[in-house]
Parts: C-alpha cells; sequence; structure tokens
C-alpha cells in the first residue's frame, strides 16, 4: 500500500464583506433583518452575526431607497433607472442561521422620475413611494398595483410616514351634525382608526393624506427647509416632523396646529418618537443620538462630545418593538443605542447618554494592514483609509472599540503588536500614519479602555513602517509580572523621510507622551516600507524601494548586514522564528543565525542566510508585486494510527515540526511556501484586489504564541483592497484524515471489485465499477461478459436455449445490471459509451450495450437525463465551463449517433465486399472453364477436382 504524504491546505472558514456602502437603509420588526445597499446592489444581513443572507443583484444603476416589511417577507428596491422591483423572501431560520431565498416578483416602472424615499404600512400590505417628480404613489405589495395616487408637492418628496389615526366616526363620514353630537359628548363617541399617509417635500411643506378619502386633509407649512423624518405617537396623537432647518415640530394629529417647536440647533437627518412615551429622538450632523421631551421641548440627556464630519448620523431605524436605535454615520458604520434607561426618566431630569451596545462596520475600505491583539488573540486591530484604528472580535466582526482619542489626523499606514514569545500579552500597539506621527496604544479589553499611552513626532515626512520587539523582560521582573503596566522598551520607526529612528519607551508613564528618539540613521536611499525586530532583540531589518535589505544592530544602530538581489522595491520583511529547523544550504553555510524572508514589487519572495547575507531561496509563482511576508507555525497533525492508516511517517515529522511562510499580493492570492521543499504549499484564493494585509496569532511563528488553541481558530487572516477580510483555516489535518479514510475505502472496494470479477460476479462487478468511476474495469468487465457468452453460442453452434440467449447484451446478469440503473449511473455509462463508441476495436461493446439501453429505457428518461445538469462525479475535476458543457448529454447523443453511422456504413462495405468475392468466382466459373471443385465432391471424384482444376484454351 502506498504512503500518504501530508499535504498542507487551507479553507476560508469566514469572510467579512462590506454590508453598507452607503444609501437607504431599512429595518425589520424584529430588529434581526436589516436591508442595505452594497454599490448598486441590495443586501439582506443578519444584523446580530453580520453574516449576508441574501443578495439583490442591480440593474446597474445606483439604489435611491429601499423598504422591507415588518415581517421580513417582501423588499422592495427602487434605482435611479425609475424601476421598481418587488422580492419575496422565505422566513429566516434563527436556529439554523441560514441563507434566506428571494424571488423575484416583478419588476414596474413606479414614476416618471426616479423615486427617493419610500415607507411601508405597519402591516406590511401597502407601499408608499414619493418621487423626485413630486407625486406620490401607494402600492399593494402582494398585488404589485396602485391602490392611491396623490398631487399637491411642487418638489422632490423626501419624507413617507403611514400612521394610525384615531378619530370620530362622524368626522370621517364628514357629518357635520354627528360631530357636533360628538363634541357634546366625547364619553359615548364611537372612535375608530383609519390610516393615513404623512408626507414631507424639498420645500419644507408636509401633506396629510387619508386613504380612506383618497385627498389630503391637512396643508402643514411651518419648516423653511428640506423635511428629512416623520413620525407618529398613537399615545400623544401627535405627529413629529423633523428638518435640516434645525427644528422639531410637533403637530397636533386632530387639530393639524403646531404644539410645540423644538430648537435642536443642528441640521436633523433623521427623527422619532420612542414607543408608549411622550420622547423623541434626533440625529444629525453633530453624530451624537439625542432625546428630547416633546411636552417639555427640552433634550433630556447630559451634554454628549460633539463627533467629526465622519460621525454624522445620516438615517436611523427603530421600531416600537426594539429596545435599541440604529443610527447609521456617514463613515458607513452602524450604532446600536440602548434605550432601555429610558424606562427610568422622570419629567425635569437628566439621563446619561444612551449607550452603544455595539459597532457594526458597514465598509472597511481598503484594509491596510491587521494584528490580532488581547491576551488571547480574540481581538483583531484593523487599519483602514482612515485616521483611527478599529478593533473587532474576530467571532461576531463586532467593533468593540474604536481608538480615535488623541488618533492620528491622516490615514493610518502600518500597525504593530507587542508580542512575547513565550506569554504573549498583546496589551500594546503601535500605529504610524500620514501625520507623519507614531503612537502607541494600551489596550484593556477587560476593562474596556483604550487609549493612546504615547505620540512619537520628530519625522519630516508620513510613516511608513512601525515595529515593536518580540522579546519578553526578565522572567520575575515588574515588566513581566504586569505587562499592561509596563509599555515595550523600545520600538523602531521608518519614514518616508528615509530615516530609521529607535525610540525608548522603557520608562514612559502614563503622563509622559512624548517620548525622545534615542538615535536616528539615514537608512536608505528610497521610501522604508517594512521593519522587524529579530527573537533576541539584538538585530532589526529595514525593507526599502531602493531595492535592499538592511540588517542593523538595535543597541547602536549601525548596519550588520546588506542583503541585495531584488530587482524592484522590497514591501516587507521578516526575521524567522525562533528553534527554526536547518535549512541545507549548496553552499554548505550553516542557517543556525536565522533566516529572513521578504517580499518586493519583483513578484518574487527570498529567504536569506543571516550567516553570510546571502540568498538561499527564491519562490516564483505570483504574477504581482508582492506585499507582504509572515511566518505560520506548522501545521497540528493528528498522530492516532497514522502509520497504520499509510500516512508516511517521515513526511508527518517534517510537516508537524517545520513553518510555513505565507506571503500576499497584488494578484489577489496568498500562496504558502515551505522554505524546506522550496515549493509551493497552497494558494489561497479569496479576493479580487492586492491582499495588503496578513496576521496570524502567531506572530513570531511558534505556537507557544498562542495560550489556548480554541481562542485563535484561525491560523491566518488577509485583509485587501477590496474590502473584505478572510479569516483562514488551516486544515491540513483534516485534509490528512479523509484523505487516509478515502484510501482505505478505495484499497477495500478494488480488493472487492477483483473478488468479483474472479468469481464472474458480472452484476455486482458492474455496479461496483460504475460507482468507483473505472472506464477501463468496466470496459473489461463488459467485454468479457459479451465474448464469455459469444464463445458458448459458437461451441453450441448457436443452439443455446438457456436464459441467455434471450438476453438483450447475450448475458441475462448484464441486461438486469443496465436496466436497474439509476440517473447518475445512466449518465455516467453514456459517457463512457461515447468514448467506447469512437473506437473500432471496443465499438461492438459500446454498440451492444447502447442497444441494450434504448430497448430498456422509454424516450422520456433520456429527455429527462437531457433536461438535468451534469452529475457531481461527471463535472468533478472539469477546468472551465466549456468542459463541462461538453458533457451535455445533446453532445453526447449527437457523438453516439454519429459514429454509430460510421459503424454501420463500416458493416454494409463490409457485406458487399463478401458479395463482391461470390461473384468474380461464379464469373471465373462461368467465363473462363473453370471445373467446380463443390461438382467433383458430388460426383465423388475428388481427385478430378484437384488435378483439373484449369483447362488452358489456346487462341
Amino acid at each position: 500500500m502506498s504512503r500518504i504524504s501530508a499535504k498542507t491546505t487551507f479553507e476560508a472558514s469566514r469572510t467579512l464583506h462590506p454590508i453598507y456602502t452607503g444609501g437607504s437603509t431599512s429595518l425589520d420588526a424584529s430588529g434581526r433583518i436589516l436591508a442595505s445597499c452594497v454599490g448598486e446592489d441590495a443586501l439582506i444581513v443578519d444584523l446580530t452575526t453580520g453574516d449576508q443572507l441574501a443578495s439583490l443583484e442591480g440593474d446597474g444603476e445606483l439604489i435611491t431607497s429601499l423598504a422591507i416589511t415588518p415581517s421580513a417577507s417582501h423588499v422592495v428596491v427602487c434605482s435611479r433607472s425609475m424601476s421598481m422591483r418587488f422580492y419575496s423572501l422565505t422566513p429566516f431560520n434563527i436556529d439554523e442561521k441560514g441563507p434566506i431565498e428571494t424571488t423575484l416578483l416583478r419588476t414596474v416602472k413606479a414614476h416618471t422620475s426616479p423615486v427617493v424615499t419610500t415607507a411601508i404600512d405597519p402591516t406590511g400590505t401597502l407601499l408608499a413611494t414619493g418621487g423626485a417628480d413630486g407625486s406620490i404613489k401607494v402600492w399593494d405589495i402582494r398585488g404589485g398595483f396602485i391602490t392611491h395616487t396623490f398631487h399637491g408637492h411642487g418638489g422632490v418628496v423626501t419624507a413617507l410616514n403611514f400612521f394610525e389615526a384615531i378619530t370620530n366616526v362622524g368626522e370621517r363620514n364628514g357629518s357635520k351634525r354627528t360631530n357636533k353630537k360628538q363634541n357634546d359628548d366625547d364619553g359615548e363617541a364611537e372612535r375608530s382608526r383609519t390610516i393615513r399617509l404623512a408626507s414631507g417635500d424639498e420645500e419644507g411643506k408636509m401633506r396629510v393624506w387619508d386613504l380612506h378619502k383618497k385627498k389630503p386633509i391637512a396643508s402643514l407649512e411651518s419648516h423653511v427647509s428640506v423635511v428629512r423624518s416623520l413620525s407618529y405617537s398613537p399615545v400623544e396623537n401627535t405627529l413629529l416632523s423633523a428638518s435640516r432647518d434645525k427644528t422639531v415640530i410637533i403637530w397636533d394629529a386632530k387639530t393639524w396646529k403646531s404644539r410645540r417647536i423644538i430648537p435642536v440647533l443642528e441640521s436633523i437627518e433623521s427623527a422619532g418618537f420612542i414607543s408608549d412615551t411622550s420622547l423623541c429622538f434626533t440625529g444629525g450632523e453633530r453624530g451624537v443620538l439625542r432625546i428630547w421631551d416633546t411636552n417639555r421641548g427640552g433634550e433630556i440627556i447630559q451634554q454628549q462630545e460633539e463627533g467629526s464630519e465622519t460621525d454624522a448620523i445620516i438615517t436611523t431605524q427603530y421600531s416600537s418593538e426594539l429596545s435599541f436605535v440604529v443610527t447609521v454615520h456617514a463613515d458607513q458604520t452602524l450604532r446600536l443605542h440602548s434605550i432601555e434607561s429610558l424606562t427610568d426618566y422622570k419629567p425635569g431630569s437628566s439621563l446619561e447618554p444612551l449607550p452603544v451596545i455595539r459597532r457594526i462596520s458597514g465598509n472597511d475600505d481598503e484594509v491596510i494592514d491587521l494584528a490580532y491583539v488581547g491576551p488571547e488573540r480574540s481581538l483583531l486591530a484593523m487599519a483602514t483609509n482612515t485616521e483611527s484604528i478599529r478593533v473587532t472580535r474576530k467571532v461576531t466582526a463586532k467593533v468593540i472599540a474604536t481608538l480615535e482619542q488623541m488618533s492620528h489626523t491622516w490615514r493610518v499606514t502600518t500597525i504593530s503588536l507587542s508580542a512575547w514569545t513565550s506569554t504573549p500579552p498583546g496589551y500594546w500597539l503601535a500605529t504610524g500614519a500620514k501625520d507623519n506621527t507614531a503612537r502607541l496604544w494600551r489596550l484593556d479589553p477587560e476593562t474596556s479602555s483604550y487609549t493612546c499611552a504615547a505620540i512619537l513626532t520628530g519625522h519630516a515626512e508620513s510613516l511608513g513602517a512601525i515595529a515593536l520587539p518580540r522579546t519578553p523582560p526578565p522572567a520575575g521582573s515588574k515588566a513581566y509580572l504586569d505587562p499592561l503596566n509596563h509599555p515595550p522598551a523600545f520600538l523602531f520607526t521608518g519614514s518616508q523621510d528615509r530615516t530609521i529612528k529607535k525610540w525608548d519607551t522603557s520608562k514612559l508613564g502614563i503622563s509622559q507622551s512624548t517620548p525622545k528618539a534615542a538615535y536616528t540613521r539615514k537608512a536608505h536611499e528610497k521610501d522604508i516600507n517594512s521593519l522587524d525586530v529579530n527573537y533576541t532583540a539584538t538585530l532589526f531589518a529595514s525593507a526599502s524601494q531602493d531595492r535592499t535589505v538592511k540588517i542593523w544592530s538595535a543597541e547602536d544602530g549601525s548596519v550588520v548586514g546588506i542583503l541585495r538581489g531584488h530587482k524592484r522595491g522590497v514591501w516587507s520583511v521578516r526575521f524567522s522564528p525562533r528553534d527554526m529547523p536547518i535549512i541545507s544550504s549548496n553552499a554548505g553555510t550553516s542557517t543556525s543565525r536565522g533566516l529572513v524572508a521578504t517580499g518586493s514589487g519583483d513578484k518574487t519572495v527570498k529567504i536569506w542566510n543571516l550567516a553570510d547575507f546571502s540568498c538561499l531561496l527564491t519562490f516564483e509563482g505570483h504574477t504581482n508585486s508582492v506585499l507582504k511576508v509572515i511566518w505560520l507555525p506548522p501545521s497540528q497533525l493528528s498522530t492516532e494510527n497514522d502509520a497504520e492508516d499509510g500516512v508516511d511517517p517521515k513526511t508527518q515529522d517534517r510537516t508537524a515540526t517545520r513553518p510555513l511562510l505565507a506571503s500576499s499580493a497584488a494578484d489577489g492570492l496568498v500562496k504558502i511556501w515551505s522554505p524546506y521543499s522550496g515549493e509551493s504549499e497552497a494558494s489561497l484564493d479569496n479576493h479580487t484586489d492586492r491582499v495588503w494585509a496578513l496576521a496570524s496569532p502567531t506572530p513570531s511563528g511558534s505556537r507557544s504564541d498562542v495560550k489556548s488553541p480554541s481562542s485563535c481558530p484561525y491560523s491566518l487572516i488577509s485583509g485587501a483592497a477590496d474590502s473584505t477580510v478572510t479569516f483562514w483555516t488551516d486544515t491540513t489535518s483534516a485534509t490528512l484524515t479523509a484523505a487516509v479514510s478515502a484510501n482505505s475505502a478505495r484499497i477495500e472496494q478494488d480488493q472487492q471489485l477483483q473478488n468479483y470479477i474472479r468469481t464472474g460476479a458480472y452484476r455486482e462487478a458492474i455496479t461496483l465499477a460504475l460507482q468507483l468511476n473505472h472506464p477501463a474495469r468496466l470496459l473489461s468487465l463488459f467485454t468479457a461478459a459479451i465474448d464469455e457468452v459469444d464463445g458458448k453460442k459458437s461451441e453450441n453452434d448457436g443452439n443455446d436455449k438457456d436464459a441467455d440467449s434471450a438476453a438483450l447484451t447475450g448475458n441475462s446478469a448484464v441486461d438486469t445490471v443496465l436496466q436497474s440503473l439509476d440517473q447518475d449511473n445512466l449518465y455516467l455509462l453514456l459517457l463512457r459509451l461515447r468514448a467506447w463508441n469512437t473506437n473500432v476495436r471496443t465499438a461492438k461493446v459500446a454498440q451492444r450495450i447502447l442497444y441494450t439501453l434504448v430497448r430498456s429505457y422509454p424516450a422520456s428518461t433520456f429527455i429527462e437525463l437531457a433536461n438535468r445538469p451534469p452529475p457531481a462525479a461527471v463535472t468533478q475535476g472539469q477546468r472551465s465551463r466549456k468542459d463541462v458543457s461538453g458533457l451535455s448529454l445533446k453532445e453526447v447523443f449527437n457523438a453516439l449517433s454519429s459514429y454509430t453511422d460510421r459503424h454501420y456504413r463500416r458493416v454494409e462495405e463490409l457485406v458487399d465486399e463478401s458479395y463482391l468475392v461470390e461473384w468474380i468466382l461464379d464469373e471465373m466459373e462461368g467465363g473462363m472453364g473453370l471445373v467446380s471443385g463443390l461438382s467433383a465432391d458430388k460426383n465423388g471424384d475428388s481427385r478430378s477436382g484437384r488435378e483439373e482444376d484449369v483447362i488452358m484454351l489456346e487462341a
């Protein structure tokens, strides 16, 4: 039995895609299902987990508005192309958390201009659309037809809201006498609910429409700017309107007069009533959610710090059943604010700002760098095209913190983590940005404390590289026992000003935030792209656009060695892990002093020997610039019964002890390399743009970096310019186990097949050969079975009257197998017949089997086969769609028909040629004076027939 080698494999276990890139949003009544816009497409997202449940492909134009029903049964999407699409959604199973199936019901042209805003009534049956032409239409969602059309706005309709108003029966019927009677006796008046629609436009005017009377019942004109939000309170029987004129107006829903005007002193984009209260919320350009008492006209939340321009709230999502309000911000993030504290509100009191229970990153933009943080490596620090760092949880993608306090003033370009190789603290994070500064952050997830401990200034241009040491302090020291309160001893920064600075941070206190540089060195002739410190903290390396990598002494900043060989700028450099097994070199130089890996714009990855600074290996395989390289620990393999199951012990030992090298490039690929085999072990493809960032829970390349493997289920994380982050799991052990199991099963089945063949059990052998997909053995089985029957017939001179004589193939066992095939095996057999039928030597078997199939199955069976896709066993291994399309049953029948005609013509020609021989013999007998040997035999004179064959005639 052949030994199985361990193959390195990785699987994309989780991918963080953008779930919101700007535009309209809509939330169902449960607060779980969110409809959002991602470019020209609409997404259905699980707000709890951040998983994408469904994607609705766009029509090529941007989405102007979308809405989801309260029960999440339907979604309506409107685009700038003036089309409106109705989709139905399958129910979401909370337990299974599977995807939602969507069905496009219809596409209509809603207005003569794009739809700007939409609203769905609380029952989920009616949809209101407001167009840029000033018209309003009400639609039946399930039927897709128009129920009402309203005209009256002179500008773009910007806000809509359905509500059920409490009215008197007489008021609804329009009877003045009844109204007067009911006003005299309100206690006995019969009251009912009627559906109404409030609308607002860009001129600040509002209309209230009665859907029963199909006409406006109120015209409200108090705002002087765009009306952005409308909301109704059944408790107060009031209508709220919010505008960009920095006011909120409360309207009496009975008299339609203004009760109160609240100056909020900011441009409002969204507002609404809190259910069963007189409180309302507002969100606007300040970027904070504010709560107001509509009866008193004052804000009940204590003073909040105003956010930046990117923090501005552009919309909110809330329904009466929820305990939180979702705010959508200009930086494409979503925040969930708990409103449970509002139950304790007493008129005249003030409350603390609403706590943010969750932050969700809708779009991470271009991911520049990544780093695992936290004691258990359970958090992920992410640098994107912003001036702040986002800290998220890996499993739920929940943004738990944004490093904004004393943050950079321009885009962050690099981050580095302080990670000891023995007991990783992960409490300190260093960042560099285009604002020419570096910052040192103190991270404490247990107390949710994320503070900037130091600001490092001194570089003349933007920073491109930063590095912290990975060496732990002496055991038993204060820094070792309490790493949270003791920063790293030093750090290095590299800048576009071509200098490297070493900063002394060992004496850094919380009050001291401006440490000075220990030394500055002019390092390279071009920009510095990457820095790294070795595991002993005695050396550090710098990579530059000048195509060189320099090795420096960390103590005095002197150059120890220069690595030359790359043809383009070097983007990344990384020292090898501690205790790495020695790599054999052709030059005979030992690699005990360590190795350095580099990635360059020349599309190569190189490994260098620190003993003589020579290049040991060059990996080629990327088709664009290599942007990042990191070391990965060896794959963990299961050792239980591997030797007995056929796993090569030597290969297993090497795999379990030899580190790997990962590289990412601008071609969108991540490759895993083995420095010992000199080959690519795996190619990971899940990105569509440049892969800038790679991160591992083992920054030193050793598994000792992680205390608990269960806290770090992902072996590798990659981030790219396509705004996606992929979590990769090392599946080498699972792949090896599956290969061992498959190999054992294959050997058992092969042995069983050979046993069937030896015993002549054709039925069982053919069935098993079809299942195993062994074409050669299947052909030999059919050939042997048919030849055996033909041999018996020739011996019995065609007088055999047993069961095989009536069989279509000549063998009743073969007939039984062919007549009981399932669709997959029948499809597979037809493919085999196509191949066999092309060869004269195997055409006899193919024709006999094809004849049996045609006689055994009705035409409807083959029609059904032609209308279904090829089975998985057939398409497996096909490289392109063209290969798979060639497997269609139509192509198979065409080939069978063509070659069958050719074989038929060949047989006819052979028959004709046989008659030609007889004719020639007959002609020779009559015209040439031949003496027939047959006549001589009949006369009993065989001798004369032999001796007087031909009589020569003389002319």
